[in-house]
């Protein structure tokens, strides 16, 4: 078994996946013609989205999330965190932390999306490698 998607609950899926875009640099690998459905190109497991409508028409509820009180975050590392929290300030991303360095020998940052799901932009650890 392998993790395939992380789904995002949001407004607007052709808006987000932009934004994601502008923000980060991730292209779009897919956009239903529905406009409800969509997924960004990040690897073997892709980063998707899918309206609130749509989910409330399968008989779901999804709440909106909360950058105050979060259940989770996803993080994109970089080596230059404070180029990329700048070009995601510049993009319309809402910056909750400044770029700090932390104990653990990494560089974090933190965001919101439009949508207000939680981002961390960071560096490697101190002594890892990134994959790519």
């Amino acid at each position: 078994m392998k993790l395939r998607y992380t789904i995002f609950y949001v407004e607007d899926v052709a808006a987000t996946l932009a934004f994601f875009n502008r923000a980060f640099g991730l292209e779009t690998g897919f956009l239903h013609e529905s406009k409800d459905y969509g997924e960004l190109v990040t690897g073997e497991t892709k980063l998707a989205f899918s309206s609130r409508a749509l989910m409330t028409s399968l008989g779901k509820s999804p709440l909106a999330p909360d950058p105050q009180r979060p259940t989770f975050e996803i993080a994109f590392e970089t080596d230059d965190v404070a180029a990329a929290l700048e070009r995601a300030r510049q993009a319309g991303a809402t910056v909750v932390q400044e770029a700090r360095e932390e104990a653990w020998g990494q560089t974090t940052a933190y965001v919101t999306d439009p949508d207000g799901y939680l981002i961390e932009i960071c560096s490697p650890v101190s002594g890892t490698a990134s994959p790519d």
